[in-house]
């Protein structure tokens, strides 16, 4: 009954810490939002800027597995190269070793409950306060508190070195390759069960700290953490492109490689370890060894950057060539041990974005066919088909991922920005259908051969390039909050739409009056209707915008 009482203690004790981690997550994640999405912008071919924004996101969102489905995410989403995502896996190894140095420094050299509480106390009234920011630093302390109360259960709990219940470690320390092998294989085991590198760490530093596991074994239950992380990118892969899953691949292939390749150093670089860190504090020992390790892998493997992403690609075919527009599907990212709202949200203003530029090539292909009537045209109004299918299919997996998202403990803009993004989402998908409606309408005189008046093109130029320009606007300013002066720019541009509009109609009426063929005036009647639209949508796009955060 005793041990039963002492595994329940075990476990309880990790939840609380495994809780906490999740509240300061999600509080750190909402204070930092805006952060966040500064810093993944700034992703770019350059592998140390990756490896650094890897580095500041892990930070931020305290866990490396987050980011790496994060990536795997953006990777499948086209919204990241394989070679850029490389990057910032290893800057996600580097970045998860933080959480190692604030257990080791703080949990276990002072009294952790009598720092926990104090740090909870100051953060109660942050988090009932009636500012967002505030609420959200608020939340970010208490779930600090409520992590370190539950560091300080898991010291108690864990059981002596003599005790019964862990008494076989014994057995499997001191026995050269055969103990590194068994201890990396459990420290990936316990990563893979609690879905969190860093509390397989806090748990490995407390069993060390304890007396359970000497020093070595402990080291390399801290390099097994690193394989058992890199199960959650494998799941997040699983159904999606073949980029996805190479990006999945190379992160078990940086983090298995890094591991094969210190497994014939472990010995010196231990010692190298414990030469670097002053006095013999295990935990410190432990929380070096994990940076220097990730470190040192990044170092190693970086100048190979290009030959990783080969090699994955050969490991990693593509059975058959991917169409341009095949099948959209966006994976929301469930969340495990760490919520992640805020990069959640970041991937879905990227899909945004990626639509707003698929419903602008839309209108400018139109634009093509219309102006060149005489010319065979199939590939471009097969191209606008297809597009305004993969835009539907865009609008219906973006609104589910929003839906999911809300569900989420998001803060007062996120809840904002998602509600803008669910109507400019249907308001884009609109102007797809406008598009798609306007290269119907151009078939049908084409296959019907209705002619237009001799100056038909030439009279919608002004109502064209109006749009082009509405569309351009929205799109430089989609997931931004706009202006009172951008806001006014788009009122004046529908202004615009409407004036023209109305004479272009005034227009078809005297044609009709003078005898003009009927059929081919109604249809242009309906192509400038449309195009038209396309301007009410802009500018509801505009509104929707002014509200964003």
């Amino acid at each position: 009954m005793g041990i039963v009482m002492n595994v329940l203690q075990v476990i309880g004790a990790l939840g609380v810490f495994l809780f906490g981690m999740k509240i300061m997550s999600e509080g750190i994640q909402k204070a930092a939002g805006d952060g966040l999405q500064s810093v993944l912008n700034h992703i770019t071919s350059n592998r140390f800027i990756a490896v650094l924004t890897g580095f500041l996101v892990t930070v931020i969102i305290q866990s490396s597995s987050a980011t790496t489905v994060m990536v795997v995410s953006f990777v499948n989403a086209g919204l990241l190269s394989l070679v850029q995502s490389i990057g910032v896996i290893m800057g996600a190894n580097i970045g998860t070793t933080v959480t190692g140095w604030i257990v080791s420094l703080l949990g276990f050299k002072f009294s952790i409950s009598a720092m926990a509480l104090p740090i909870i106390a100051l953060g109660l009234p942050l988090y009932f306060s009636k500012s967002p920011k505030r609420n959200d630093w608020g939340e970010f302390m208490i779930g600090f508190g409520i992590l370190f109360l539950g560091l300080d259960f898991l010291k108690d709990a864990m059981p002596s070195m003599d005790a019964g219940m862990v008494g076989f470690l014994e057995g499997y320390t001191g026995k050269g390759a055969f103990s590194l092998i068994a201890f990396i294989l459990a420290g990936a085991l316990i990563t893979i069960i609690v879905h969190s590198s860093s509390a397989s760490m806090a748990i490995t530093l407390t069993m060390a700290h304890n007396g359970l596991i000497p020093l070595d074994a402990a080291a390399a239950m801290v390099m097994g953490s690193n394989i058992g992380t890199t199960v959650d990118a494998f799941l997040a892969s699983i159904g999606a492109n073949v980029n996805a899953k190479r990006a999945a691949g190379v992160h078990i292939f940086f983090n298995i490689a890094g591991v094969v390749v210190f497994s014939f150093v472990f010995t010196p670089f231990l010692n190298f370890v414990q030469r670097v860190v002053p006095g013999d504090e295990i935990t410190t020992n432990l929380a070096m060894f994990h940076t220097l390790f990730n470190l040192f892998s990044t170092c190693v493997f970086i100048g190979f950057v290009p030959q990783i992403a080969r090699l994955i690609e050969k490991i990693i075919p593509s059975s058959e060539p991917e169409e341009i527009l095949g099948k959209y599907k966006l994976t929301y990212m469930e969340p495990t041990i760490q919520s992640m709202p805020e990069v959640n949200i970041i991937n879905a203003q990227k899909e945004v974005s990626h639509m707003t530029s698929i419903v602008e090539d839309m209108f400018n292909i139109y634009l093509e066919v219309f102006r060149h009537p005489d010319k065979k045209m199939g590939a471009q109004v097969k191209e606008i088909k297809d597009m305004e299918d993969f835009s539907d299919q865009m609008q219906e997996e973006i609104t589910k991922y929003l839906i999911a998202c809300s569900g989420e403990s998001l803060n007062e803009h996120g809840r904002n920005n998602v509600s803008a993004m669910m109507r400019i989402v249907n308001e884009l998908e609109s102007i797809g259908d406008s598009c798609y409606n306007l290269i119907l309408l151009s078939e049908r005189r084409f296959k019907k051969e209705i002619p237009l008046h001799d100056t038909a093109i030439k009279d919608l130029e002004p109502i064209t390039s109006t749009v082009q320009k509405f569309l351009t606007l929205i799109k430089s300013h989609i997931n931004e909050h706009v202006s009172k002066e951008t806001l006014k720019e788009a009122y004046e541009m529908e202004e615009k739409l409407q004036t023209y509009k109305k004479s272009l109609n005034k227009g078809i009426r005297k044609n009709i009056k003078k005898g003009a063929d009927i059929k081919g005036e109604l249809l242009y009647l309906d192509i400038v209707a449309h195009i038209e639209q396309i301007g009410d949508y802009c500018l509801n796009i505009a509104q929707a915008l002014r509200a964003y955060n």
